[in-house]
């Protein structure tokens, strides 16, 4: 059931929950004498590591387990219930290799938890190892969904997208997918792309597994995302992808249209330009954060045509040359830092709110 999760299945989520429950009564209904044998208590365990009731592991260490079997039942009982530094004292030492594949799986999935944040390149490994011993499963599902991130964490680019790539390519209906593009979007905006476009193709050419409707709401992600970063070349970039998929869809033309003039206008050479795509987008068509980008754009396109040692005279549509050289660097510098601070202070709290309420649950 678990495995059909992995491949898009609502009904299996749905119906996962009340077979849980049927295994969760069933399995505090054994004798006493069911748990001198190990590999039941390592049944109960692989139970408890698939999202059922740890209830059944404080049960069989009141009436005693197999001293073999005590340290694995007492440190998955406190993975589940985030007692993370006795899980590690309990856990780390267990070889995931002696114990059958599955729960194996299981256990190295725990483990790369536990050390992520300690020992990126150990943490990588069990995850490579959930995938060799667990292909197709809702296990290798969610193995690979964290190495993408371990692989970001530690810079290693070419692995992040090898792997985003694999992801998208066979996982891309999950239950969890939408856990997975938040996140690579969340990774995707903390890389300045106007520093590095090659790099930006390669991310457009993993993003082509994706369906156009989910390809283009995972770019006006980055490009909203990207300006509250400073990142303006990167918004108008992901910006102009978005407007390709938009077709007759006038509110994400809008969106497209306001994070790609939003970027634009800290650049002399096209803040008349600018200001006027943004005085020309429809506000109906946007949502109350989008609208509060538009306001604060135009205040800053203000601010930036007044600033000392700026020459602009701007008109809808019309731009007057500007003595860039005559300004300090300072100056120079100055609108795309304003931009970012002004779109920051503006936006937070509406941005992660959304993020909130369109997060996926995560895998058990």
């Amino acid at each position: 059931m678990q495995d059909q999760i992995a491949t898009g299945s609502t009904e299996a989520h749905v119906g996962q929950r009340g077979l849980l429950t049927i295994l969760d009564s069933r399995f505090m209904a054994l004798e006493a004498e069911v748990w001198t044998e190990a590999k039941n208590v390592r049944a109960a365990i692989a139970f408890v590591l698939s999202g059922g009731n740890p209830q059944i592991l404080r049960r069989l260490l009141d009436i005693g387990v197999p001293l073999d079997q005590r340290a694995f039942v007492e440190g998955t009982l406190a993975y589940v219930e985030g007692r993370e530094e006795e899980a590690k004292s309990k856990l780390l030492s267990l070889d995931v290799r002696t114990l059958a594949p599955m729960l194996g799986a299981q256990l190295a999935l725990v483990q790369s938890a536990l050390l992520v944040r300690t020992d990126s390149k150990k943490s990588s490994d069990l995850l490579d190892f959930v995938r060799l011993v667990a292909p197709g499963t809702l296990l290798e599902e969610g193995a690979l969904r964290r190495q993408v991130f371990v692989a970001s964490q530690t810079g290693d680019m070419k692995k992040f997208l090898a792997l985003s790539s694999d992801y998208l390519r066979r996982y891309r209906h999950s239950i969890y997918a939408g856990n997975f593009r938040q996140r690579l979007a969340s990774v995707l905006t903390r890389v300045d792309f106007g520093k590095d476009q090659a790099l930006f193709i390669r991310v457009v050419d993993v993003l082509k597994d994706l369906e156009p409707g989910a390809r283009q709401d995972l770019y006006l992600l980055v490009a909203r995302s990207s300006i509250d970063q400073g990142f303006t070349t990167s918004a108008r970039m992901f910006a102009d992808k978005a407007l390709e998929f938009a077709g007759r869809d006038a509110g994400n033309a809008a969106r497209a249209k306001l994070y790609h003039a939003a970027a634009m206008i800290v650049s002399p050479a096209t803040i008349g330009a600018a200001v006027a795509d943004l005085e020309s987008i429809d506000r109906s068509l946007l949502s109350e954060g989008d609208a509060a980008l538009l306001n604060s754009a135009l205040s800053m396109a203000g601010q930036i045509r007044h600033m000392p040692g700026n020459s602009t005279i701007a008109t809808k549509g019309k731009t007057t040359p500007v003595d860039t050289d005559s300004a300090p660097a300072s100056s120079q510098k100055q609108a795309p830092e304003q931009l970012q601070a002004l779109l920051k202070a503006r936006d937070t709290l509406s941005r992660i709110d959304s993020l909130i309420k369109n997060q996926a649950p995560t895998v058990q």
